[in-house]
């Protein structure tokens, strides 16, 4: 996944002088092969990521296309008044990657780990949310970026979970992208339970499904916009909808899903939200240590989800 961004930026800056990267003083070794080919094109901004997406929008103001790279907890966790103000209110075609989302800087403790960027940014207008789960969701996002018609954040969480899909996206922006068929249909008797997963729950979701029953699963790549009438069709077609993702269970996906199924007349199905249980992490760790202590290893959200179910038949 890191390489098929690092390639999509380079590829784009080749193509086009006025595609510029700026980073606060983090990824070199990402950027070599951009570095490489477009040194001009690279601009390190230093430890000072609230000024750097100030210079991003001014330089977006004067016709350039800024991607600007940082890690998840300071981009956009830092610079959420620059987003918010000097980009979005002004709709300017900025890019923003936040790496390292989630847990994944597990040692490094709390202050470098990210798990309420999708629920900061969610709230702000004209901003788009991607969180890809693999090299093929990426290539999608960057595709969707890097036409720079508006604002859009890439949450680039755990990279190396397993690959998902075996052909490119083609869905549109917002799509819910289905992995896992399962069983037969929920209304011709299959399973009543669907999984929704984003970045690195996706394999989880994969896993836990096929010990569940057989359930089927989709990939969201897209957080923000979301495709509510997508949505609304799953929360009428099945009993439950189990949402899982490397976040915070505020605000985030299991948030944007419950608040589509919220506003549902009639039958609909339940909302399990699964991720981080709105805590920091008390000891640092391996990133595997870190999904058992949060709760979101495969046999802890196994344990969770046969719970919730059983507590519904």
């Amino acid at each position: 996944m890191r390489t098929a961004f690092s390639d999509a930026i380079a590829a784009a800056a080749i193509a086009d002088p006025k595609v510029l990267l700026l980073t606060g003083d983090h990824g070199y070794a990402l950027f070599d092969d951009f570095r490489k080919h477009r040194p001009d094109q690279f601009i390190n901004c230093g430890v000072a990521e609230q000024n750097m997406v100030g210079v991003a929008a001014g330089l977006a103001k004067a016709g350039y296309k800024p991607i600007v790279y940082g890690l998840a907890c300071f981009v956009p966790v830092r610079v959420l008044e620059q987003i918010k103000l000097d980009v979005c209110y002004q709709d300017l075609p900025v890019v923003f990657i936040g790496d390292g989302a989630g847990i994944v800087y597990s040692a490094l403790g709390s202050s470098h780990q990210s798990a309420e960027d999708i629920a900061v940014l969610r709230a702000i207008p004209k901003l788009d949310i991607l969180s890809p789960c693999d090299a093929r969701e990426m290539d999608y996002a960057m595709a969707h970026a890097l036409s720079f018609k508006r604002p859009v954040y890439i949450r680039m969480g755990k990279s190396d979970v397993g690959e998902i899909h075996q052909t490119p996206l083609s869905a549109p922006i917002g799509d819910l992208v289905a992995v896992r068929s399962g069983a037969a249909d929920a209304a011709a008797g299959g399973p009543r339970t669907a999984f929704l997963a984003t970045g690195s729950m996706v394999k989880s979701a994969m896993l836990l499904a096929e010990r569940l029953g057989d359930n089927p699963v989709w990939s969201v790549p897209t957080i923000k916009p979301i495709n509510h009438a997508q949505v609304a069709e799953l929360a009428r077609r099945y009993d439950n909808l189990v949402v899982l993702e490397e976040h915070n269970r505020i605000g985030g996906l299991g948030g944007a899903v419950a608040e589509v199924v919220g506003d549902l007349g009639g039958a609909r199905a339940r909302v399990l939200r699964l991720g981080i249980n709105d805590r920091f992490s008390e000891f640092n760790g391996s990133w595997d240590y870190l999904l058992r202590e949060h709760g979101i290893d495969t046999e802890s959200l196994l344990a969770q989800i046969q719970t919730l179910l059983r507590d519904d038949a």
